[in-house]
């Protein structure tokens, strides 16, 4: 991995599910923890009208924006829907159960 990584907190602040919206770098980030346990990490901001990609219904593969029911993949960022792209970040959990980011 290359890149600065940033600790966001512990992993327990993300509900299986749900995901949060943290500020990282002058970004703002939304990290989901998907029912498997897994993370994925993508820009919070919806790129169709700056909805809060963190307050979307997940599940598995894809978030959808509550504002406009865009789909976005997660693990890719792409719009299912036509929208712009959303970005998205490495993330993991640390050995001491925290969540870290990588940005570029």
């Amino acid at each position: 991995m290359s890149g600065e990584l940033y600790g966001l907190g512990p992993i327990e602040q993300v509900p299986p599910g749900e995901g949060r919206s943290f500020g990282v770098n002058n970004q703002q980030i939304a990290v989901f923890r998907l029912r498997d346990g897994s993370l994925r990490a993508v820009s919070a901001v919806c790129p169709h009208r700056g909805g809060p990609i963190a307050d979307g219904t997940i599940d598995q593969t894809e978030v959808l924006c509550p504002l406009h029911q865009h789909a976005f993949a997660l693990d890719t960022g792409c719009s299912t829907t036509g929208a712009p792209p959303l970005q998205t970040y490495p993330v993991f959990v640390d050995a001491d159960q925290n969540i870290m980011l990588q940005l570029e």
